[in-house]
């Protein structure tokens, strides 16, 4: 029997402390952005996916949100339509985000998860070095990579400068 798909997000964020502000890209009908709402009960949880009907559809789950703690928008992983610096995690299930873009919407030291509930051969050897080498160019490290479920999954921390090293 498979896992569930948000095994690998729910073992990601056991290597986390406790966000105030999170991003899920590419949100599809909110699976992952409501699960992080739950799981951080005080955080400001925002979604965007390129689908006007997806966003639809996950503002329709939202149900009663007086304080407006999680709300979802139409946007692309190439351009997301918030400020710099604006979050404390950014994740992505099953997408692929523009990891300069993410870096830009980050705070210095906040977390990118990276989930996938399929094993993918990318997961590792040469995929695994292009991904880490990717990562680090934009100004992160890697800091957990685990097999969860029938998944993986990745969290890398924003260095505080924000910038990748001469060595990147």
């Amino acid at each position: 029997m498979p896992t569930p798909p948000l095994t690998p997000l729910a073992a990601a964020v056991l290597a986390l402390g406790s966000p105030e502000s999170l991003l899920e890209i590419e949100c599809g009908e909110g699976d992952g952005a409501l699960f992080l709402a739950r799981e951080f009960p005080r955080a400001r949880v925002r979604g965007v996916d390129s689908s006007e009907a997806a966003i639809r559809r996950a503002t329709a789950r939202i149900g009663l949100d007086p304080e407006g703690r999680i709300a979802f928008k139409v946007g692309g992983p190439r351009k997301l339509p918030f400020p710099d610096g604006h979050f404390d995690l950014v994740a992505a299930v099953d997408a692929v985000p523009a990891v300069a873009e993410a870096a830009r919407v980050l705070r210095p030291g906040g977390h990118l998860i990276l989930a996938r509930s399929e094993r993918t051969e990318a997961a590792s050897g040469l995929g695994a070095r292009l991904a880490r080498w990717r990562l680090s160019r934009h100004g992160f490290t890697l800091i957990a990579s685990e097999s969860a479920g029938d998944g993986s999954f990745s969290v890398a921390r924003l260095r505080d400068n924000g910038q990748a090293t001469p060595s990147d």
